[in-house]
């Protein structure tokens, strides 16, 4: 770390991820579903109204503020991430909220070691870095398989820094 408290620039970096939670629903396929919800709840509105019950109508229009309230739950909380750099010296996790609460971890790559649960029949469950009595979770919103490629990578850069690092005399 440097004085300021930031990452070093001038260290290699041996590795470096910043993971997001998968969303599969653009900004358009939202669009397009509130689009059809809205139209669907109205005409289903309208048709009840015209029966003569008119309070339905007005629950047609929860049912879709409904939806699109839990959309907007659903896309704020894809704004969480986690950024992991591993250096010759230093493994760095920085974590983002998705209300922008930043929490940052500093481990010694030579004294940290990656923890796997994992299940039999699904795979790896939960990544853990384990270091001095400290265990953080990592890539919790990742799935089985991409836990698995994400773990290997790390622990490759891991196994990088405890070798240290490799110069070059010819230039």
């Amino acid at each position: 770390m440097t004085p300021g408290n930031g990452f070093n620039p001038n260290e290699a970096e041996l590795f470096s991820a910043r993971l997001m939670p998968h969303r599969s629903l653009g900004r358009t396929g939202f669009l397009v579903l509130m689009a059809f919800v809205s139209v669907v709840s109205f005409a289903a509105g309208i048709a009840f109204l015209w029966m003569g019950a008119w309070p339905v109508f007005g629950f047609f229009g929860l049912d879709a503020l409904a939806i699109y309230w839990a959309f907007r739950i659903y896309f704020r909380r894809a704004k969480a991430c986690e950024e992991i750099r591993v250096t010759p010296s230093e493994l760095y996790v920085r974590r983002i909220s998705h209300r922008g609460h930043i929490v940052e971890f500093t481990f010694n790559p030579l004294w940290v070691r990656l923890d796997r649960e994992t299940h039999a029949e699904f795979g790896i469950e939960r990544l853990y870095l384990v270091s001095k009595g400290r265990r953080i979770s990592i890539g919790g919103f990742l799935g089985a398989e991409e836990k698995e490629s994400f773990s290997n990578a790390l622990m490759a850069a891991l196994q990088a820094a405890r070798r240290g690092p490799t110069y070059n005399p010819i230039p």
